[in-house]
């Protein structure tokens, strides 16, 4: 256990922030009055790890600017709470696969200098176990790298974190791009290419073959953007029960929401939003995964994937033609077989969830097979 948990930080991720995005994210937004210590404590941090910025783009520069990947990536797509995190350190155990982690997700300009100074301190304080599932959490386990965007630009749908009276604003946003500029789309292909480098460049350095390995539930609204980006991408969907991925996103973001908060939303605000960004993120993905390539493409039930990880995988890795399964197989069957017997939460369904998620997603439940209650 690190010395402080989740729920007790006293300042937000914002901390790994550049100045000009901290200023962009933040300037105009409204701050709850019992909230403004950590907003200033957050902006001082800010401020002064902001000054080290330039070490990193001045090397990225020199290093990786111009210097093009050896693939496309792997994306794992699906909604929050639908297994995308399970999946994602199975195909992370392939050494082939770079990714961000836990410390690049909060620090992403301090990813190519400051390690050795900031890592250390972020291994002290940081909890061992996710609050809200008990999935390991550890600086250098691979992570969503939609935390890291977060510090890198203003285009991202994460913001609501600081700001939740605005979470269907960022929905519309930057969750689907509906209402991104041309500016706001371009900003964010420009950071997440140079996310993706760096990381790379971080975790697999000189490793023949490398991909980089992408889990970031945000991605399932821009599909159109990302193979514009990356025109022979991968694809992996996930999709769970619905029942299950409302009740456990509820949760998830009630918890997690409430350290990082600079304004509050009630819990019922917070389950119509669950409601309505499933929806925006699951019809952006039917009608984008159009500009995916044949062949590229994987949909499979979390349930199914569950219940078969390691016999699905090896057929993701033959369907979506990835190379070097017979030398990943030993570490991807290990980690399978750790993680086997893993406590899920167990969740039981009021009536009024039940009508709920039967009013908003009951097309999807009937789409891919799943009872209705």
């Amino acid at each position: 256990m690190g010395l402080l948990n989740f729920s007790d930080l006293p300042a937000n991720t914002l901390i790994g922030a550049d100045w000009k995005t901290f200023h962009l994210v933040t300037d105009g937004r409204y701050v709850a009055p019992a909230l403004r210590t950590k907003k200033m404590l957050t902006k001082g941090i800010c401020r002064l790890l902001s000054l080290s910025v330039p070490l990193q783009e001045r090397k990225y520069r020199k290093l990786l600017a111009h210097k093009p990947l050896q693939h496309d990536p792997l994306f794992i797509l699906g909604h929050w709470r639908s297994g995308t995190t399970f999946v994602h350190n199975i195909f992370a155990q392939d050494q082939r696969f770079g990714f961000t982690t836990t410390y690049q997700t909060v620090f992403p300009h301090h990813m190519m200098s400051m390690q050795w100074l900031l890592k250390p301190l972020m291994k002290l304080f940081i909890p061992n176990h996710r609050p809200t599932d008990n999935m390991e959490l550890s600086t250098d386990l691979p992570q969503e790298e939609e935390f890291a965007l977060l510090n890198m630009c203003p285009v991202s749908y994460y913001n609501f974190w600081f700001y939740p009276q605005s979470m269907r604003e960022y929905c519309d946003r930057f969750l689907t791009m509906k209402q991104a500029t041309p500016d706001e789309i371009a900003d964010f292909k420009d950071k997440f290419m140079k996310l993706v480098k760096i990381s790379m460049w971080n975790s697999r350095r000189g490793v023949p073959n490398a991909q980089y390995l992408s889990k970031n539930p945000p991605h399932t609204g821009k599909v159109k953007t990302l193979v514009e980006m990356f025109p022979n991408a991968k694809f992996i969907y996930l999709i769970r029960d619905p029942y299950t991925v409302f009740e456990s996103s509820r949760s998830f973001f009630t918890q997690t929401i409430a350290p990082l908060e600079l304004n509050s939303i009630s819990v019922e605000e917070m389950e119509q939003n669950i409601l309505y960004g499933y929806r925006e993120l699951y019809d952006a993905y039917q009608e984008q995964k159009q500009y995916i390539p044949e062949g590229n493409l994987f949909e499979v039930k979390f349930e199914d994937f569950e219940n078969n990880a390691l016999e699905i995988t090896e057929r993701i890795y033959h369907d979506l033609d990835i190379p070097g399964w017979e030398e990943a197989r030993p570490a991807i069957e290990a980690y399978v077989n750790r993680k086997k017997g893993h406590k899920k939460n167990q969740y039981a369904y009021d009536s009024r969830t039940i009508s709920m998620v039967n009013d908003a997603w009951g097309d999807i439940l009937d789409a891919w097979g799943y009872q209705r209650l």
